[in-house]
């Protein structure tokens, strides 16, 4: 193909060295992240003839307006920033883990005397130990429901001293152990909660045999009580592991991961097998994979499950061979050495006949099964959002089911970073592509009823630039058609943001009279009262204020009307919050980056670049600092000396 003018200097400036590269689009947008051995012949490739035999490759090259490189030592090193980019920009165009940022794992507080067994969906390097990823954050409480019948942790906020006079009722229920009255001391508690750490790694044949020893010993000192509690907590034991399938006790500690596709998305399958047990199964799904091959993806799943997984086993069984199997084995290998102080390396095998390769087998069997599930239970929730859309239309007098819904919320903290979110749901469904957050401007102070005006003022002016802009291109191409050969067009140069494009159906507002009075004054500023129907959503009974009535409307608790509005709300109050918290986050740390002498905007860009994230470069040494381009040993010792 023709490459495009403004690619071909870039082309020409592109360094023949390993690297990673950022396509982004006319906005800046990051929409694609890869890495190569040669930069300039891996990017060059993309525009070549024959480049574009798939349409998800044709569509990522027609929106590259810019390319930026990162350079690295070694393939190793452009393994690992490459998805420190993913995760950080989540591109458009890149194979992605779904809903990654959300997955649960159990937390135990390892750093406190009497270490609490919590879940949580960040891993901080705060000497805690981590159990997960998970994808259920319902089945994480139910495992710990179990556990704690079996390993009685505390769960109060009681300092601990051994002195108190009496314990809480978890103790005379048997869910803990009561270090607060000195029951239990903080050897034998700590020495309890590795066993619980054990017993989620699969490791419970020494737990066992210890509590069996120990349950000997008490009953040889006529410790009865204690002996009868270790013979309960060994039973509860047993009574878990015989659930297990043994697959054999010789057999190394593994991961058998396995796959199953629809047209969009992919759905990958873990076995985890330790002990010679199969403790348990996770499924995760890949979004992004349409057009790219087997051994691509799931070398992307890889890459991105073991980057956030809590340990990383000896051996990790799969189906196929996998794109750059060498380097992600070493990779693994020094993420397992660091983590677990295991030095042996990590083998990627790929079983063709026994035991290993029938495990192989039944994981994607379960991954065929788990996605045919999955595919009828989203047919089940379409059938759902049809009929929620329905009743809305009929409890709010509208014209038709509104396809389109918009809600807005304001977040504030005493007034400050104030942020608006709009969420936008099509079909009943999140698209959350067009969602799009406003920094409040012109408010100060906590004044929500500004703050929402603000914002819907913004969206309908764009709205309406939007709409002049296609207007003027209509009657541009009209021109064109008269005034020019059959097939040829000129653009007018402009980009339409789909989010502003096109008007609600139906518009929501999250509070009552108040926050519905202004976003209808607003409407009515730009004519829209008759296309634009609105309500406030008050969150206190879930009634719902509808313009001209001046008593709520209540949808019934079982309504699917009602339950899509709340969804709506929640989504809306949930990106705000998180919006308004990325704000807060990123004046605090450009603050203080700004503080340190030496380090300007594009040092600070590089750093950002290099590390991802504030935390990154205050955890890194004065060499990794020094190593970033544009950062001198001298000023690496300054930076390490400001951020401690």
């Amino acid at each position: 193909m023709e490459i495009p003018e403004h690619i071909k200097p870039l082309l020409k400036t592109l360094p023949t060295k390993p690297g990673c590269y950022l396509m982004k689009d006319t906005d800046g947008t990051v929409i694609y992240v890869g890495k190569a051995i040669n930069l300039r012949n891996r990017v060059r490739s993309y525009f070549h003839i024959g480049a574009h035999q798939d349409q998800k490759t044709r569509q990522l090259v027609s929106r590259i307006q810019d390319v930026e490189w990162i350079l690295v030592g070694s393939e190793l090193e452009a393994l690992i920033l490459e998805m420190n980019l993913i995760k950080r920009y989540r591109p458009h165009y890149n194979v992605l883990l779904k809903d990654d940022k959300h997955y649960p794992y159990i937390k135990v507080h390892w750093a406190d005397a009497f270490p609490k067994v919590t879940v949580t969906r960040i891993m901080a390097k705060d000497g805690s130990r981590y159990y997960g990823p998970y994808t259920s954050v319902w089945a994480v409480h139910q495992s710990l429901d179990v556990l704690r019948h079996i390993f009685p942790y505390l769960t109060c906020d009681r300092t601990i001293t051994g002195k108190d006079e009496r314990a809480c009722l978890y103790h005379d229920i048997k869910l803990c152990n009561a270090p607060c009255i000195g029951v239990i001391h903080q050897v034998e508690y700590r020495q309890m909660i590795d066993d619980l750490g054990k017993f989620l790694e699969g490791r419970t044949s020494p737990i066992l045999e210890r509590l069996r020893n120990d349950m000997q010993r008490a009953s040889e000192q006529l410790r009865f009580e204690r002996a009868a509690a270790l013979r309960d907590q060994i039973l509860a034991i047993e009574k878990v592991v015989e659930r297990q399938k043994v697959v054999s006790p010789e057999y190394v500690d593994s991961d058998v991961l396995a796959m199953a596709r629809s047209e969009k998305e992919a759905c990958m399958q873990v076995f985890f097998i330790r002990g010679g047990k199969l403790i348990g199964r996770e499924y995760f799904m890949l979004e992004g994979t349409q057009d790219t091959p087997d051994t691509e993806v799931m070398a992307e799943f890889i890459k991105q499950f073991y980057d956030q997984a809590s340990s990383i086993p000896p051996q990790v069984l799969l189906p196929n061979e996998v794109e750059e199997a060498n380097i992600i084995q070493q990779w693994l290998s020094g993420r397992r050495a660091k983590e677990n102080q295991d030095m042996r390396p990590v083998e990627i095998l790929i079983p063709r006949e026994g035991q290993q390769q029938e495990l192989v087998q039944m994981a994607t069997e379960n991954a065929i099964e788990t996605l045919a599930a999955l595919k009828a239970q989203w047919e089940t929730d379409r059938h759902r959002q049809t009929a929620a859309l329905a009743e809305l239309e009929s409890a709010l007098k509208l014209t038709s089911p509104p396809n389109r819904i918009e809600c807005y919320d304001i977040s504030n903290t005493q007034g400050t970073y104030a942020v608006g979110s709009m969420v936008v749901f099509e079909q009943g469904v999140p698209d959350k592509k067009q969602y799009r957050r406003f920094n409040i401007r012109s408010v100060e102070g906590p004044d929500d009823f500004a703050s929402m005006e603000e914002v819907l003022m913004r969206r309908f002016k764009r709205w309406e630039a939007t709409n002049h802009i296609q207007t003027c291109e209509a009657i541009t191409d009209t021109e064109q058609d008269e005034q020019q050969p059959s097939g040829t067009k000129q653009k007018a140069g402009v980009k339409v943001d789909p989010s502003f494009s096109h008007l609600p159906d139906l518009l929501i507002v999250d509070g009552g009279k108040g926050q519905l009075s202004r976003a209808m004054a607003v409407i009515e500023r730009f004519n829209l009262t008759d296309k634009v129907p609105a309500i406030g959503l008050a969150k206190k009974e879930e009634e719902v204020y509808v313009p001209g009535h001046s008593n709520p409307i209540f949808l019934s608790r079982n309504s699917q009307g009602l339950y899509l509005l709340q969804r709506i709300r929640d989504e809306a109050h949930r990106f705000a919050i998180t919006a308004h918290r990325k704000r807060r986050t990123k004046q605090g740390l450009t603050s203080t980056l700004e503080s340190i002498p030496g380090v300007g905007p594009n040092r600070r860009k590089a750093l950002l670049t290099y590390f991802g994230s504030l935390e990154n470069i205050c955890q890194a040494s004065i060499e990794q600092l020094a190593s970033v381009p544009g950062i001198t040993y001298k000023l690496s010792q300054v930076i390490k000396a400001y951020l401690g």
